[in-house]
């Protein structure tokens, strides 16, 4: 699986780990194959038609929430609260077609939105999905048959203010989760059974709203997790704390943290900023900078050939330095904040305001915008304070939109174009 899109995770161990029968153009969980933003593929539209790619279908019932769409093979599974309760929703990715959904619990409330909020992971033939209100449950790919079902609040964990957010990870036989609290903040279940294999006890932060990624460093392999006031590492094998970095974390923490070799790069909103460590051969940490030129709320950061990209509030899009921190550009004007992507040389970035999709090239230069388009229509259930949140996926040649019961499917295929010139030369 080529790595070109970045330097997140970027050993081969992790891949394997990771993702162990994902294919190339699977988003099988958050953030996509290395949980980083980014997508392998290539073949896809250098520049956008006037009007945006073409598309395929728009899925009108997916209910209201946040999910993001994880893809493997030829279906999409994502998650929303239809009839008051909370589920996952599988579809077709040729027709847009729903195949089956399934319960995963009571309705999550919320002024900003009600409804799930994180990813479903999918492992296999297993998939693991992640309700607000706090229960991991696992199914089946097939026909969403439950396996097995884990309330975080078993585990001693409290519900976050604004519902769990935290997309699941599954490596090694272990599904990973934060359900924070006294017993131990992250918890490591059987892949099978949904037993507890470990809890870490010698962390009891409460669960905030960030992923696990994973790294690969001094023999071990490291879970990594963005809390309130602390990054932390810990041993995938026990649950060990292996090291720790204070965070000024304060009202939500929430991108996934950016790893790189022996690096780890985090940044939050509410004024938090951004920070890289650099870890030495017995898990020691170095601080490398800490500064404000990236505050990034949760439209997550993308890192590509030693450069981090994502809305900072207050400077609009910016392009940063990953080795020193240091301002490459920004960009406030062109583009409300919002959540970005990556694939094939490319950004894909959405306005959370007015749902404008901009396609940009990923250069340190500054902002050259190759395209854009208005997501049409939108929905009608968002509530007063809520805004577009979920983060764009692009998989198999398709680029994949959500606002609330509506999910979008457009081919940015190179070969999109070209059939759509045919056919207009045609009449």
């Amino acid at each position: 699986m080529p790595l070109c899109h970045a330097l997140i995770c970027a050993c081969l161990l992790t891949q394997i780990l990771v993702s162990p029968l994902a294919v190339a153009g699977d988003w099988a969980q958050w953030r996509g194959p290395q949980r980083d933003g980014g997508s392998d593929e290539v073949g896809l539209l250098e520049a956008w038609p006037a009007g945006g790619p073409p598309r395929l279908w728009m899925f009108e019932d997916c209910g209201i929430g946040y999910s993001g769409p994880a893809i493997v093979g030829k279906r999409l599974y994502t998650m929303g609260a239809r009839n008051g309760e909370e589920q996952l929703i599988c579809l077709d990715t040729d027709s847009g077609r729903e195949l089956w959904s399934k319960s995963l619990g009571p309705l999550f409330e919320d002024s900003w939105g009600d409804g799930p909020r994180s990813t479903p992971t999918i492992d296999g033939k297993m998939i693991y999905a992640f309700s607000a209100s706090g229960n991991l449950v696992c199914l089946r790919a097939d026909d969403g048959a439950v396996i097995w079902t884990k309330a975080m609040q078993d585990l001693g964990g409290e519900v976050p203010n604004w519902g769990y957010t935290e997309s699941p990870l599954v490596v090694e036989g272990k599904v990973l989760c934060t359900p924070g609290g006294s017993q131990g903040t992250i918890a490591a279940l059987d892949r099978q059974s949904g037993e507890v294999i470990w809890q870490s006890a010698e962390l009891t932060d409460p669960a905030h709203y960030s992923s696990i990624v994973l790294m690969d460093h001094g023999g071990k392999t490291v879970c990594v997790q963005l809390l309130e006031k602390q990054l932390v590492g810990v041993d995938l094998a026990d649950g060990k704390l292996l090291w720790s970095t204070p965070w000024p974390g304060s009202v939500a923490v929430v991108p996934t943290p950016v790893v790189s070799k022996n690096q780890v790069y985090v940044t939050a909103g509410y004024g938090a900023g951004c920070k890289l460590i650099t870890l030495d051969d017995q898990q020691g940490v170095e601080i490398v900078y800490e500064n404000k030129r990236m505050v990034n709320h949760h439209g997550g950061a993308i890192l590509l050939d030693d450069h981090v990209y994502g809305y900072s509030d207050g400077k609009g899009w910016t392009c940063q330095e990953f080795a020193t921190g240091d301002k490459a550009w920004h960009e406030k004007r062109a583009l409300g904040k919002g959540a970005i992507a990556y694939a094939d040389g490319h950004f894909y970035c959405i306005s959370e305001d007015d749902g404008e999709v901009a396609l940009i090239k990923a250069s340190p230069a500054g902002w050259e915008e190759l395209g854009r388009f208005t997501l049409e229509p939108q929905t009608e259930l968002r509530k007063p304070k809520g805004k577009i949140w979920t983060h764009p996926v692009i998989s198999g040649g398709r680029l994949y939109l959500r606002d609330q019961d509506l999910v979008y499917c457009y081919d940015v295929t190179q070969k999109s174009v070209a059939t759509r010139s045919a056919a207009a030369s045609a009449k």
